[in-house]
């Protein structure tokens, strides 16, 4: 192999390298392209749920309030309740 390499001319070494290299250019060309391309896809969705995420937020921020929501109208139950039986007392000693 060695002496067929040798007898081959310089020209057609040259040749055959240049393609070789021109191929390889190529794949990796290709290569470059298809992680630019999933990339912007990456990049897309990323963003899609960045915004899903945001609208979520938005929609549940008051949430955490509903407890606090909830104690404050127990107390004016508790309130409304208290109200009522004293003017329930009040109304029986008017004779009502």
């Amino acid at each position: 192999m060695i002496e067929t390499i040798a007898n081959t001319p310089a020209s057609t070494i040259w040749a055959w390298s240049l393609v070789a290299g021109v191929a390889v250019i190529l794949v990796v060309a290709v290569l470059l392209i298809l992680i630019l391309v999933t990339a912007r896809k990456i990049d897309y969705h990323a963003n899609e749920i960045w915004e899903a995420g945001k609208a979520i937020a938005g929609n549940t921020v008051s949430i955490w309030m509903l407890q606090k929501t909830n104690q404050v109208a127990g107390n004016i139950l508790e309130a409304a309740k208290e109200i009522a039986e004293g003017a329930g007392s009040i109304d029986r000693k008017l004779g009502g």
